[in-house]
Order: structure tokens, then sequence, then C-alpha cells
């Protein structure tokens, strides 16, 4: 079932209680989810997108361009079956971060997002995000510290979901850039929505898709 929104900012009406936050920003109806942690991390003070203002988001960015899953990039990318969020959408103060509590506070806006969008493909760029999304999306526990550089573009099943962790854009090595891009570009060569019609098995002659 597709999303009824066409707006590309902030398209469920997210209005969290802080004085400045950075939304959800790109296609209602992705297949891929970008997820970071904090504006004060991955960017978008200034511009309200994620993954803006920083050089280290546009390098970012500049992959997913040349991997399709941008068309344009910049403060406003145009996107292409992609969304891009955080855990924690408020802007922190200056050099700051949020408390475990503000975290666990902003958690219901970011599920909230995250289940409306329904992409196929779970992006989480850093360790906090990772954590997070392999702990509540994924059958697996992880106890232990999460290894970035072993995960980065890895793909991992979740409990409805791909999982391909990416390491913090600040950290890469011109073969970590790499090693992404080909996996997206795999990633695409591939049947990666795996959904079966079950269409045939309802009155009408709609498709009916599921995971």
């Amino acid at each position: 079932m597709k999303n009824v929104t066409d707006r590309t900012s902030n398209p469920f009406g997210m209005e969290p209680s802080c004085g400045q936050f950075v939304p959800g920003y790109g296609d209602a109806n992705a297949a891929f989810h970008v997820i970071g942690d904090h504006p004060g991390v991955h960017g978008g003070a200034e511009s309200g997108v994620p993954f803006t203002d920083l050089d280290s988001a546009m390098r970012l960015q500049e992959v997913l361009r040349t991997t399709g899953l941008l068309r344009t990039t910049g403060s406003e990318p145009i996107v292409d079956e992609t969304f891009f969020s955080y855990l924690h959408m408020c802007v922190p103060n200056p050099g700051g971060d949020p408390t475990e509590a503000e975290y666990t506070d902003m958690e219901r806006f970011f599920d909230a997002e995250l289940r409306a969008i329904a992409a196929h493909v779970l992006f989480p760029v850093g360790e906090r995000a990772t954590r997070h999304v392999l702990e509540e999306y994924t059958a697996q526990a992880w106890k232990t510290t999460v290894d970035m550089d072993r995960l980065h573009a890895t793909e991992l099943r979740g409990s409805g979901w791909l999982v391909i962790p990416i390491k913090e854009p600040t950290d890469w090595s011109d073969e970590d850039e790499t090693r992404l891009g080909e996996a997206i570009r795999e990633l695409r060569s591939t049947d990666f929505r795996r959904e079966t019609d079950l269409g045939r098995f309802i009155a009408g002659s709609d498709p009916y898709y599921v995971r």
C-alpha cells in the first residue's frame, strides 16, 4: 500500500517539543532509509535537511548519488526512493549531545517514521544508529561494542528489513568509500525487496505484496 503524502520534508508532520529540529526528508514510499544520530553529528541544523551542511554528510550524499539513491546532492537533494532521518531529530546545544533520557523520549518519533516509510533497506550511519537498529529491528543481540570497521557495507538480515550499516563518513578511508559504493550497486542488482504477490488469493486483479 502506498503512502498518500507527496511531501518531501517532514511528510508525516512530526512536531517534537524542542525549539529546533530536523525532521525526516525524502520519498515517503522509499525503498532505502538512511538513519543518522542527531543534527549535531550528521548535519542539517542550517538547512533543515538531514545529512547536509557538513563535508562528511556531502561525502555520503555523493556515494548515494553515484549509486542511484539520489538524483542530485546539496542542501535539498533530489531523492530517488530514499528517505533520511535521525534517531534524535532535535538540534542539541552547540557541541553537546542528547542525554539518554532525551534519546528515549525522541525514539517514538523515529520509530513512527521508520514504520510509516516501511523501507526495504535500512542504512544506519555510525555506531549509535547501527546499535539501535540492530537491537530494535533485528533478532540479533549486540552486547559488546559494535565493530563498525567489520560491519561497514555488510548485509545483515532484520525483522522485515535488510540492514547495511555505514561507518561514520568522517572516519572513511578511500577503501571504505569504494566498499560502500560497491555494496549498494550489488544490492540494487538483486531482488532486494524479496516480496511475494498474494493477490492471486484475494478477489480482484490488484497485486498484494508482502515480505
